[in-house]
């Protein structure tokens, strides 16, 4: 397993220190889900819930989540992105409900990477859409929350999530 690196020598978190490591082009996509009934589906997809449109405010929050990151996570630098692409997509669950899946891909050119971004824009999303819809049911399930891929680095170390059905 490789070592920590946000701990000083006294073992108390530090931000690790990315001013040696030269630019590269960076991303990361992550997703989530948020798991809603038929009527809220219906809503969501007719427009229909009073707060507004439901899937264009989530992006929003998604993005602006992933811009202010490092405000919110305490050891990620603010980081310049390059790019921000939230998408959405409808299927059935087993559980014969709607599920809504959130994919976010973000890209910066940069000393570190952005899976903090992509992972905060998704989740920030999802809590959206419960907040916008939880006037008609409180019983959405939101998750699994995960990484699917990053890319960049100097080391060579890209991730690609072998499979990430059924998590």
């Amino acid at each position: 397993m490789n070592q920590l690196t946000h701990f000083n020598e006294q073992g108390r978190a530090k931000m690790v220190d990315v001013s040696e490591k030269p630019e590269t082009v960076r991303t990361a996509m992550a997703q989530s889900s948020i798991e809603v009934n038929e009527t809220i589906y219906e809503h969501i997809t007719t427009n229909k819930i009073k707060k507004g449109d439901v899937l264009a405010v989530a992006q929003v929050a998604g993005i602006m989540a992933a811009k202010k990151t490092w405000e919110i996570i305490p050891m990620c630098h603010p980081i310049p992105l390059k790019g921000i692409d939230i998408s959405f997509g409808w299927s059935k669950n087993t559980n014969g409900n709607w599920q809504l899946d959130i994919q976010a891909l973000v890209k910066t050119i940069g000393n570190t990477g952005v899976e903090m971004e992509a992972l905060t824009a998704v989740s920030t999303a999802a809590l959206t859409v419960y907040d916008m819809c939880k006037a008609i049911d409180k019983g959405m399930i939101i998750g699994p929350t995960l990484l699917i891929e990053k890319t960049g680095g100097t080391k060579g170390k890209d991730y690609k999530r072998q499979s990430h059905d059924n998590e």
